[in-house]
């Protein structure tokens, strides 16, 4: 086995494309298999007490080569932030990011596959500013625990939507704050997160923040005592589901009656939303949970 990894560790030290700065996507698959298939393998047989002293020596020179990868990415992002920061990066200049670093990837997962892929690891170094905040607060039964929303649904809103720049778009349940964040750059959007969870919150104000962008806002609210009045656009990542639901669901249909909204879903709070007689789902996707659900009010 340790010849087995020693071939894995010298194969991505000779692989001189990795080291190109372009190369994200085949980096990122790298990086993976240093992190769970050479470092978590060695440090298991260590536990074991196997060949000490030879492996401490094959983890060092994976950690190093691993960092070394690490460190060209954050150069990359760090290139890409400051772009963002100066206000001249258009929606145009992140899809060429996008297209040129890792979607190709992405638009080779079939649309059933609900992972994450080096679209998501590009998204995630770009926008976060360190590890992710511990919960400060008691989540209710209903409320259900906090995953990111895939990048690549994310660009599909965007454009199954039709969000654009005079919209006001709300992602219900925001977390750490990609949501907004990304729907903003991608449309000019005014964009704002509601968050039950004030760690995560601050955390996505303070990426915003980071990145000079004026028109995000996240609240720290329960998703039953917002404001929605000026939303157009809602998005939900399933954060909550059953009466809790509901109750979102009906402050929702109010403010329908006052104006066109288009609601958007990602998760199994999809099956609820399709259940609502006073929406319309715009794709005949109903009963599929992890597939992007658009749904509009019915025409009166």
């Amino acid at each position: 086995m340790i010849h087995e990894i020693r071939s894995d560790v010298r194969a991505i030290q000779e692989n001189k494309a990795l080291y190109q700065e372009a190369n994200f996507a085949d980096r990122a698959e790298a990086l993976d298999l240093i992190e769970f298939h050479v470092i978590d393998r060695i440090e298991g047989m260590l536990c074991a007490g196997s060949q000490t002293e030879e492996l401490v020596a094959l983890k060092q020179h994976a950690v190093q080569i691993r960092d070394q990868l690490e460190e060209i990415n954050q150069k990359l992002f760090q290139e890409f932030r400051a772009h963002i920061r100066s206000g001249n990066c258009t929606a145009a200049d992140l899809k060429r990011q996008f297209d040129e670093r890792v979607e190709r990837a992405s638009r080779e997962r079939s649309q059933d596959d609900i992972g994450y892929d080096s679209l998501d690891m590009f998204v995630n170094g770009l926008l976060r500013i360190d590890v992710a905040p511990q919960e400060t607060r008691k989540r209710e039964p209903e409320m259900v625990f906090y995953q990111p929303t895939p990048a690549r649904v994310i660009l599909e809103l965007v454009e199954r939507a039709n969000i654009g720049v005079d919209d006001t778009f709300y992602d219900l349940g925001s977390g750490l704050g990609q949501v907004p964040i990304l729907v903003n750059l991608l449309t000019g959007a005014k964009a704002r997160g509601i968050e039950f969870e004030p760690a995560y919150c601050e955390y996505a104000r303070q990426c915003a923040r980071r990145l000079n962008l004026s028109r995000v806002e996240f609240i720290n609210l329960d998703a039953r005592e917002a404001d929605y009045s000026d939303g157009t656009i809602f998005f939900m990542y399933t954060p909550f589901e059953g009466t809790l639901l509901q109750k979102v669901l009906g402050k929702l249909e109010s403010e329908s009656r006052r104006r066109m909204i288009t609601i958007a879903t990602y998760g199994p709070c999809t099956r609820q939303v399709s259940d609502q007689n006073w929406l319309k789902r715009l794709d005949r996707d109903a009963h599929q949970e992890f597939r992007l659900g658009v749904f509009q009010v019915h025409d009166v």
